[in-house]
């Protein structure tokens, strides 16, 4: 009975009548081309490891920006960073070794001072011995295509077969922090942080534009980073909340009291040619409602190109979130964001990506996870660590 019900209502859901009906498939191939296109403009970059090239430029703005250093020493070999003569104190000196091993593609770091030997041969294994509070990256990155993803974001989303909703703004506000790192098993990075998050939408096409829809998220990341290797496990809470205008319209439903905490470890690993492929699981508990099903999937696939445009200003990037939900019948939620980095190290400390987005699945907003199906596209602004 169960599987017919949502057969019919998928059935109805496909023949209703809209202005953009006929749009769909065609901007799901565009949403593809775009990717596919991203993907060709790449092509130029070897196979194999992250350049060189690629590590001393990222290290280079590394030292530039956090340490107001400029190392005419530094040189990057098969993904070893040496950085010769350094003149600072122990704490900074660690810190600065800490900072560069989380570089996308390097395996050791190598920093001598002034008078020490330099190492020729097989440079020891880099174990960090300092404590380090607040570093300002991250050993697990950001998923960049997760719609509840914590981080500061303003898009604009065009609904399709949405009788309440159809043009949406969505603004999110959030930030991931490392609050405490250290020295983990085999020569592994480690450290605890925060994440927390407001994720909203507002109706624009009301008078005042309303606020439809708020999920708050918090969660505690326990993370692991060994060489392209890095995994995080965390303990969050979510609840949603119906905004008042919209909970007074007459298009409203009847207010949900959705809320849970649980818990999911990922696992992630950057291939080479810039590729990053993700994936993990978990289980919500403390469910309101309580009949609400606990298990949970994640997986996707990331790409940032190894070759920036306009000397060097916009990167391409594109990323592919799927989640699978045991509520759902595990019918995939699919997101797919594609664009490009705005990189300056001058003057950019964060990663701020324009990016075009589509989304197809159980609708990510909180009060409305119950519609079989929600759909959209749209063009945000994002900002990562």
């Amino acid at each position: 009975m169960t599987t017919i019900h949502i057969s019919s209502k998928i059935t109805e859901w496909r023949k209703m009548d809209h202005p953009f009906s006929s749009l769909r498939l065609p901007i799901f191939l565009l949403v593809a081309g775009v990717l596919l296109f991203l993907l060709v403009l790449s092509r130029p970059v070897a196979a194999g490891p992250t350049s060189d090239e690629y590590i001393r430029g990222y290290a280079a703005a590394t030292l530039q920006r956090d340490f107001q250093i400029t190392a005419d020493s530094l040189k990057v070999k098969n993904g070893v960073i040496y950085l010769h003569g350094l003149e600072a104190s122990d704490v900074i000196h660690d810190r600065i070794k800490t900072s560069l091993a989380v570089i996308e593609g390097v395996q050791k770091v190598v920093v001598t001072r002034e008078g020490d030997v330099a190492a020729q041969v097989k440079p020891p294994e880099f174990t960090p011995e300092v404590n380090v509070f607040l570093p300002r990256d991250l050993l697990f990155n950001s998923l960049l295509a997760d719609p509840r993803w914590p981080h500061f974001s303003v898009s604009y989303q065009h609904h399709q077969n949405n009788d309440r909703l159809e043009n949406i703004g969505s603004a999110n506000f959030g930030e991931t922090f490392s609050i405490y790192r250290f020295g983990g098993p085999w020569g592994s990075l480690m450290e605890v942080g925060l994440h927390a998050g407001v994720f909203s939408i507002f109706d624009l096409a009301a008078e005042s534009r309303d606020l439809v829809n708020a999920d708050y998220f918090v969660a505690f990341p326990l993370s692991l980073k060994k060489n392209n290797f890095s995994a995080m496990a965390r303990i969050f809470h979510q609840s949603s909340h119906l905004g008042d205008e919209f909970l007074l319209s007459d298009r409203t439903q009847q207010r949900i009291n959705l809320s849970y905490e649980g818990f999911d470890t990922l696992l992630s690993y950057h291939f080479p040619l810039g590729f990053r492929l993700y994936g993990g699981g978990g289980y919500l508990f403390d469910r309101d409602p309580s009949d609400l099903k606990p298990w949970i999937a994640q997986s996707g696939l990331e790409f940032k190109s190894h070759t920036a445009w306009w000397n060097g200003a916009l990167r391409p990037i594109a990323a592919l979130d799927i989640q699978s939900r045991e509520e759902s019948e595990w019918r995939a939620d699919v997101s797919l964001r594609a664009g490009v980095q705005f990189e300056n190290p001058d003057f950019l400390s964060r990663k701020l990506k324009l990016m075009f987005e589509y989304y197809k699945g159980r609708s990510p907003n909180g009060q409305f996870y119950i519609r079989d199906v929600e759909e959209y596209f749209g063009i945000g602004l994002h900002f990562f660590l």
